[in-house]
């Protein structure tokens, strides 16, 4: 893989760089919860107002996920991003409803298009009620961010969040059709994650600074620390596929395995592996090689070539570009909790 390199940001002294995984002390998203909990109470409340309808079957699908037991991350990156540039409006509240509107309507999608049977360690959507219903619901909730957009009243915001719901299904449908393709290299691979996750969380940090109207510099500044930060995170839900289990991870392991997916720990694994081993490869890509056996040698195999350790390491290298993005604002609890952000995404396999 290419050489990892190493970012360290210096800002009025300080000196903010990854923490080793070996370091101690488990990095927590508890400062970011801790310094948002007043405006998520207020986000929360936009979101249960707004999957309210008629027709019970919406919110009773929508809360099942809404509150499944997400981290609420991408709201919480908006709100954070106030904090750290001193917006004290409130545009942000419905704004950052609006993000998780995005992100679970792409999830209840996603769920349909993938088959699964369990997120966040509990039944998927698809499962109990069917997928039509995934997929309308999923629908209204897309029309129910795009009314908080519009209630906004900013076209640059409009602008920034439509494109990237567009960008999304970008990412996704470039996933479906790469899905078992034993050909697909690593540009393509990083080209959908940056579409289907990457975007979201670039966008939820840039709108803070657009209500806030601050220059495009921070703008762009924020943009890049959520960018980053989104193909960290992506990087390591797709090496925990193989080193975890669905207590960790909130699905099965080997779920991509299983599907086809062609993450990096597989292109990797792939690309170093023996004639044998690629040939292994192949028909597990194109589904005829799924047992729980053949996941077991896969496990093996990305172990033996190192391709989940490189896979993490690549990780680290997106998320000290997402700390080195922000290291030219004011030091303070903000950053400190946006750093921390970092360092538990990229933590999460360790």
């Amino acid at each position: 893989m290419p050489h990892v390199c190493r970012h360290i940001a210096r800002v009025n002294g300080t000196v903010h760089q990854l923490r080793p995984s070996s370091a101690p002390g488990t990095p927590s998203l508890e400062p970011m919860v801790q310094l948002v909990a007043g405006d998520l109470n207020a986000v929360n409340a936009v979101i249960l107002d707004r999957m309210q309808s008629d027709i019970p079957l919406i919110p009773e699908l929508a809360g099942h996920l809404i509150a499944g037991g997400g981290k609420r991350m991408r709201p919480m990156l908006t709100l954070a991003s106030a904090r750290l540039i001193g917006y004290t409006g409130a545009r942000h509240h419905r704004l950052a409803a609006a993000v998780e509107f995005i992100h679970t309507a792409t999830l209840l999608h996603d769920d349909v298009v993938d088959g699964s049977d369990l997120r966040r360690g509990k039944r998927t959507a698809n499962i109990i009620w069917g997928n039509p219903a995934s997929v309308l619901v999923g629908d209204f909730l897309f029309s129910r961010s795009f009314e908080l957009m519009v209630e906004d009243g900013s076209l640059k915001v409009l602008k920034i969040l439509s494109n990237t719901s567009a960008t999304i299904a970008e990412g996704e449908v470039n996933q479906l059709t790469a899905a078992r393709r034993v050909d697909l290299g690593e540009d393509r691979y990083l080209d959908i994650i940056g579409a289907k996750t990457a975007a979201l969380f670039a966008a939820a940090c840039r709108i803070a600074a657009v209500v806030a109207e601050r220059p495009e510099g921070e703008e762009a500044a924020l943009d890049t620390y959520g960018r980053n930060l989104g193909i960290a995170f992506q990087l390591v839900d797709d090496a925990i596929d193989y080193v975890s289990d669905a207590g960790t991870m909130g699905k099965d392991a080997g779920d991509d395995f299983r599907e086809g997916k062609m993450t990096l720990p597989v292109i990797l694994a792939r690309a170093r592996g023996t004639a044998e081993e690629r040939a292994f490869w192949k028909d597990a890509v194109e589904g005829r090689r799924a047992s729980d056996e053949d996941f077991a040698h896969a496990v093996a195999l990305v172990s033996k070539t190192r391709a989940v350790d490189d896979t993490l390491a690549r990780a680290r290298h997106y998320g000290q570009r997402a700390i080195d993005a922000i290291g030219g604002f004011a030091d303070g609890r903000a950053k400190e909790a946006m750093v921390e952000a970092v360092e538990f995404a990229v933590a999460r396999a360790y």
